[in-house]
């Protein structure tokens, strides 16, 4: 899974080297594109990543014009995450590119093994975002 995750995320970055999208930030434009404009903590769990690495992202990518940091409308010591017109522009083609890359990563797959492949990857999610039963039973026997 780690190898395939890593040639899709290499084929992506090679696709748009031109713009100097990595997979990350795509994933952070494309986030505030469709759900609109939100604080770094938001974007820090939907990367999986500390706060202080979504803002140290998000400075190089205010220096790259791809967003910018504005006051919260509710929350004066807050700031909020924009897009800029540059990724409206650009997201359309960095959109395509990653379908585009999906379709070469499925491609010689019948719809079968497709649907296989999704329900697997589905399944590996979910067991995995389940509480681990186990640890929590030793940290009760422990507290004990």
């Amino acid at each position: 899974m780690n190898d395939a995750s890593r040639a899709v995320r290499r084929r992506f970055e090679y696709l748009t080297a031109e713009h100097g999208l990595s997979v990350p930030q795509w994933r952070l434009l494309r986030h505030i594109l469709i759900n609109g404009p939100c604080n770094q903590t938001i974007l820090a769990d939907l990367l999986d990543v500390e706060p202080i690495s979504v803002s140290r992202m998000i400075d190089r990518m205010e220096q790259a014009g791809w967003l910018k940091r504005e006051a919260h409308p509710d929350d004066r010591r807050a700031r909020i995450i924009v897009p800029t017109d540059k990724a409206r522009l650009v997201a359309p083609e960095a959109r395509a590119t990653a379908e585009t890359v999906y379709a070469e990563a499925l491609s010689g797959l019948s719809d079968s093994q497709r649907h296989a492949l999704q329900t697997a990857l589905l399944a590996i999610a979910s067991n995995l975002s389940k509480p681990d039963t186990a640890a929590l039973r030793r940290e009760s026997e422990t507290a004990q």
